[in-house]
Formats: structure tokens, C-alpha cells, sequence
């Protein structure tokens, strides 16, 4: 639970951040207010069209007397929509991003500048950048889909398929969707599309703070336009003691396997710190820090 409410810490944090540099959620909206426009023309044609595709895939059920036919294919309908609704969450900040690359990459390192320290750059060009970004997208859609494919299926079973599998899909989405806001502070890091999941998959409830609330705010429409320069923000925020929590964790064997003596006598009477001996860990902040 400590994690969960962290996570949300940071998307609040985030939040504040942009409001404090007002400018930065200005220019932010541009981007999403284009997204937003293309995904609710998809949504609405799905939402015309759903009917028809589920009686194509249902030819078996036409000799079906009422109620059920209706009852069957109305079921399907939600199902096809929902899933549609579920590919979009985690497709809208993909493109999003990758629509306003330049801004939310700039946003981030000035996240990186106001925390104090350096902004990591890629040090590639932007096409370059452009490329990697589509490209591990298209990773992360074919993961969702899988995932999407499967929720679907286990749909069909009683009671669970319609409480524990959505509650399953908030939680694949919220992954996903972390993943493509942090991609951004990583990417500037070089971190890699798998080095990146590995790295999120070591704080999975945090993670899962962070994105599942915004997959449920961006089901509100607008919403998700008003939130993703806040979203970058925090995300960014979050990259800063993930990797900070990752480093540590590497020069920990290495800490352990230094010569024991030497510990004896950098320590200070009484076991106290000697002056000018590192804390173990300098994790930095915990996510209160910015709640």
C-alpha cells in the first residue's frame, strides 16, 4: 500500500509541477487536443460499427430467439468496445508523445534542471529519437494487444470475467501506460526498451500508483489532454529515484565485497559515521517527499 500511495504521489507531484511553470501546461495541450481529436473520431466509428462486426463474428447465433441473441451480441458489443477503449488508453499517450516529442522531452530535462543536478541527454538527433520512440511503442501495443486478446477471452467466464478481469486490464493498462510516460526520462538516460520494463518491474505497485489512476482519469474525455504534461512530470520525477534505487543496488555487491577491515577503520567510535563516509543507499527521496 506504502508503494500504491507513492505512485499517486508522484502523479500529484507532477501535477504541481506544471502548474507552478504554467507555460510548460500551456504549450502541453497542443499535442493532446491533436491526439484527442483523432482517437474520439476512432472511438466514434467503433462505436457505430461494433454492432455490425459482432454479428459478423457471430453468425452461429442468428437462429437465436429473443431475449437471447440480443443479450449474447449486446455482451459482445460491450466487450469489442472496451477493448477498443482499452487499446486507446495505452495507444493515446504513445502517440501523443510522439506527437509532441520535442516539448515533453524539453519539459523533462527541466523537470531534471529545477530537482537540481544535470539533465541527461541522448545526445541523438531528433529523427533518431522519433524512430526509437515508434518503435517501442509498436513493442508496447503488440504487448497490449496480447494481453487484450486474452482479458477478452477470459471475459466469457461468469462473475469473474465481469469483476476480476477488468480489475486485471486497469492494471495491465496502468503498466503500460507508466511505461510510456517514463520512457521519456529513460530514453534521455539510454536506458532500453527491456532495460526500462526490468527496471519498472522491480517497483510494480509504485508503478502501478502512478499509472492506474491516470488510465481511470483518462477514460473522462479531456481529461487526459489536461494531465499528460503533469503525467511527463511526474514520470520524470519517478525515473529520478528509480535509477538512483537501481545504481545503488549494483554498487551494493560491489560495497560487500570490499575489504572488511576497512570498514573498522573509517568507523568512528561508538560505530558512528566517520565524517565524509557515504549513507548506504542515497536513494534520494522517497516518493513523500514530492506527495
Amino acid at each position: 500500500m506504502r508503494d500504491l500511495a507513492g505512485g499517486f504521489g508522484y502523479l500529484l507531484a507532477g501535477q504541481r509541477w506544471v502548474l507552478r511553470h504554467g507555460r510548460w501546461l500551456g504549450f502541453g495541450l497542443l499535442p493532446g487536443l491533436v491526439s484527442l481529436v483523432l482517437y474520439a473520431g476512432a472511438l466514434v466509428g467503433l462505436g457505430y460499427g461494433a454492432d455490425d462486426l459482432t454479428a459478423w463474428a457471430t453468425p452461429f447465433a442468428d437462429g437465436w430467439s429473443s431475449p437471447w441473441l440480443g443479450l449474447f451480441r449486446g455482451f459482445l458489443t460491450g466487450l469489442v468496445f472496451c477493448l477498443g477503449l482499452f487499446v486507446a488508453v495505452i495507444t493515446f499517450t504513445a502517440v501523443t508523445l510522439l506527437i509532441g516529442q520535442p516539448f515533453y522531452e524539453s519539459l523533462s530535462e527541466q523537470v531534471d534542471r529545477s530537482e537540481g543536478g544535470d539533465a541527461p541527454q541522448s545526445g541523438l538527433p531528433l529523427w533518431r529519437e522519433l524512430w526509437i520512440s515508434a518503435r517501442d511503442s509498436l513493442k508496447v501495443l503488440g504487448r497490449v494487444l496480447l494481453y487484450g486478446i486474452l482479458l477478452f477471452a477470459l471475459g466469457f467466464i461468469p462473475v469473474i470475467g465481469q469483476t476480476v478481469i477488468p480489475a486485471i486490464g486497469f492494471c495491465v493498462s496502468g503498466f503500460f501506460l507508466a511505461e510510456e510516460l517514463t520512457a521519456v526520462a529513460l530514453q534521455r538516460r539510454r536506458v532500453e526498451f527491456t532495460d526500462r520494463l526490468a527496471l519498472l518491474r522491480t517497483r510494480r505497485m509504485l508503478v502501478l500508483g502512478f499509472g492506474v489512476p491516470l488510465v481511470l482519469a483518462f477514460l473522462v474525455p479531456l481529461v487526459a489532454v489536461f494531465l499528460m504534461p503533469g503525467a511527463v512530470a511526474g514520470a520524470t520525477l519517478m525515473v529520478r529515484d528509480l535509477t538512483r534505487e537501481d545504481e545503488a543496488r549494483d554498487e551494493a555487491p560491489e560495497a560487500g565485497a570490499a575489504d572488511p577491515k576497512a570498514d573498522t577503520d573509517t568507523a568512528a567510535p561508538g560505530g558512528a559515521q566517520a565524517p565524509g563516509q557515504a549513507a548506504a543507499g542515497g536513494f534520494g527521496p522517497p516518493p513523500s517527499a514530492y506527495a
